[in-house]
């Protein structure tokens, strides 16, 4: 099984943050909408986005005002590079090569996964998301 299981098209179906009180967050909103992508070469891809952001006043994707920026960067994440899979730990690892968020280039983000019928759930370890340890939930379903 393995690297199997993942390969193909995905959306998404929810996307939370969990605090370790309890909280529940919804950064892309409730109603988020993604894909991520997987495929037999070790290749990898995946953008979530929050509906309804405002667009740009001037139809030039490089003129936003700074709120415009602002909500545009801060409603959508994106990145690719390559993946790998490790069995004993039920972890894939997402080795980033390219992500609108800078911060994330050459970065290692290992998740651990579970397959549920056609729905893979990966879960991040312990992260900080706006001064705040959360982890995230994300949970896919194949296309």
């Amino acid at each position: 099984m393995g690297k199997e299981q993942f390969i193909g098209s995905w959306k998404l179906i929810s996307s939370e943050f969990r605090r370790s009180d309890g909280e529940v967050s919804y950064p892309w909103g409730r109603d988020a909408v993604g894909i991520i992508m997987y495929d037999t070469d070790g290749n990898m891809a995946g953008q979530i986005m929050r509906p309804g952001r405002p667009e740009f006043v001037s139809k030039d994707h490089m003129k936003g005002t700074p709120s415009e920026i602002k909500s545009a960067f801060e409603g959508y994440i994106a990145y690719y590079g390559t993946y790998e899979v490790n069995e004993d730990e039920n972890t894939v690892t997402h080795h980033v090569e390219g992500s609108l968020m800078p911060n994330m280039v050459g970065r290692a983000m290992r998740r651990f996964y579970e397959f549920s019928d056609n729905r893979l759930v990966l879960t991040t370890p312990a992260i900080t998301v706006g001064g705040q340890q959360v982890v995230g939930v994300l949970i896919w379903e194949r296309l």
